[in-house]
C-alpha cells in the first residue's frame, strides 16, 4: 500500500520572487537574512521581519535531530519546540540546511520514500501570496510561483502534482491564468479560502472562471491561512485573542466560503465543478452540513417560492471533498460525510505533517475501518478527483 498525498506543500525557492521588487518596490516579497532569520521571506514595507523558508520545512528536520520522535498513538509527530538548539541551527543554515527534495523536485522522491508514499499534490508554502493588497502585484508573484512550481513538478518524474495559485482578485486575470496553467499540464489549481471582499464567489464575474474550470475537469481547492485581503473596515478582532481557540476554530474561516457557494447558486450552476477545502480537517463536517440544512430552511420559511434546489448535503456529496491528516472523529463519521469525499494528506513538511511515519499513523487511525474506504480516503478518491487514473 503507497498511499498518495492529497495535501502536501512546498518551499518556494527564490525565483518565485524575482523581479517583484524592481516592479514593486518595497510592497514585494523577497528572500533575505534579516538578523537572526536566514533566508526569510520579507515583505519590507510591513518590517523587517520575515518567514522563514527553513521553519516553513520543519517536518524534514525530524531525522537529522538526535532527540526521538514523540507522538501518541494515532496521531502525527509532536510539535517541536522553537527554542531547541539543533533546530536553531537548522534555521540558520535556510537553503542550504534543507533536504534536496524541498529545493529540487528531482529529489523529492527520497522524502517520499521515506514515508511510503507513491506521489504528493503540493499546495504553496508561503501562503501569504493569496492575501497581497496589491492585486497587480498578486497577479506577478503568482504567475512566478506558476512557473516555478510547473520547473519543481516536471523534475519529479511523475511523482509531484502542483496546484497552481489562481488570482481571483482580478477575475479576467484569474482566467488568463486557468487557461495558462491547464495548457501546462496541471491538474488543479488553489484559489483563496475566503474570497475578495468585495466580490463573494457567487458574484457573476466569477462564471468564465467556473465554467473553464468546470469543462476542463480541474478542481479548485481552498487550503487553509490563504485567505484574500481584509480590508480594515471589514477586520473584526476577538475580544480575548487566545492562540489555542485561533487554532481550533480554523475551520470558521472556510465555511462561509462553502455556502457561497452551495447556497448561493454556484454549484447549482456549475454541478460539475469540484472543490476541495484542504487541511481543515473534517471530523467537524457533518454536524456543520446539518446545521446549514436547517440554516437554509430558516432563512426560507417566510418566502413565497419554495425551495427547488439541491440540499446541502446532496452538494457537498455530489461536488466537495475535504482532506484529514489523523482526523479519527472525519473517519468515525465518514458515512455522513461521504467516503468518496474525503482525501488523506501528508502536510509535509510543515510541523503538522505525519513525516516520517505516515504509514503507522494510518495503520492505526485507520484500525477497524474496512480496507475498501482506507483504500478510497488514501488513494482511489484522490486519483478519480485528478484523473491520474485514466
Amino acid at each position: 500500500m503507497h498511499p498518495i498525498s492529497a495535501d502536501s506543500h512546498v518551499v518556494e525557492g527564490r525565483e518565485v520572487f524575482t523581479g517583484l521588487a524592481e516592479r514593486f518596490g518595497d510592497e514585494a516579497p523577497r528572500i533575505m537574512n534579516v538578523g537572526d532569520q536566514v533566508d526569510a521571506i520579507v515583505v519590507p514595507a510591513r518590517g523587517m521581519r520575515g518567514v522563514s523558508v527553513a521553519q516553513m520545512g520543519m517536518a524534514a528536520t525530524r531525522l537529522r535531530r538526535n532527540e526521538p520522535l514523540n507522538r501518541k498513538k494515532g496521531h502525527k509527530p509532536d510539535v517541536a519546540h522553537m527554542q531547541d538548539p539543533e533546530l536553531v541551527a537548522l534555521f540558520k543554515s535556510g537553503y542550504a540546511g534543507m533536504r534536496r527534495g524541498l529545493v529540487d523536485g528531482a529529489h523529492r522522491y527520497e522524502d517520499q520514500d521515506i514515508d511510503g508514499l507513491a506521489c504528493e499534490f503540493l499546495y504553496p508554502g508561503y501562503f501569504g501570496m493569496f492575501g497581497m493588497k496589491n492585486t497587480e502585484l498578486l497577479v506577478a508573484l503568482q504567475k512566478n510561483y506558476n512557473d516555478w512550481l510547473h520547473d519543481y513538478e516536471v523534475a519529479s518524474n511523475g511523482r509531484l502534482h502542483g496546484l497552481p495559485a489562481i488570482p481571483v482578485q482580478n477575475p479576467q486575470a484569474a482566467i488568463e491564468e486557468l487557461e495558462r496553467v491547464i495548457k501546462l499540464g496541471f491538474k488543479g489549481g488553489c484559489i483563496p479560502c475566503t474570497s475578495p471582499a468585495e466580490r463573494p464567489y457567487y458574484d457573476d464575474a466569477y462564471d468564465p472562471l467556473w465554467t473553464i474550470a468546470e469543462e476542463a475537469n480541474f478542481p479548485l481547492s481552498m487550503h487553509v491561512g490563504c485567505s484574500s485581503y481584509v480590508p480594515r473596515e471589514y477586520r473584526s478582532k476577538p475580544l480575548r485573542p487566545d492562540g489555542i481557540a485561533g487554532y481550533a476554530s480554523t475551520q470558521h474561516t472556510v465555511q462561509s466560503t462553502i455556502v457561497e457557494f452551495m447556497c448561493r447558486g454556484v454549484c447549482e450552476r456549475y454541478p460539475n465543478l469540484k472543490i476541495v477545502v484542504a487541511e481543515f480537517n473534517a471530523g467537524w463536517i457533518a454536524h456543520w452540513l446539518d446545521r446549514v440544512e436547517q440554516g437554509l430552511q430558516r432563512e426560507r420559511r417566510n418566502m413565497a417560492e419554495p425551495f427547488t434546489g439541491a440540499h446541502p448535503h446532496e452538494v457537498w456529496h455530489r461536488q466537495f471533498y475535504a482532506t484529514i491528516e489523523d482526523d479519527q472523529p472525519a473517519l468515525a463519521t465518514r458515512h455522513l460525510i461521504g467516503v468518496d469525499n474525503l482525501m488523506w494528506g501528508s502536510d509535509y513538511p510543515h510541523t503538522d505533517s505525519t513525516w516520517p511515519c505516515s504509514i503507522e499513523v494510518l495503520e492505526e487511525v485507520f484500525e477497524g475501518v474496512d480496507a475498501e474506504d482506507r483504500d478510497k480516503i488514501t488513494r482511489t478518491n484522490v486519483e478519480k478527483l485528478y484523473g491520474l487514473s485514466n
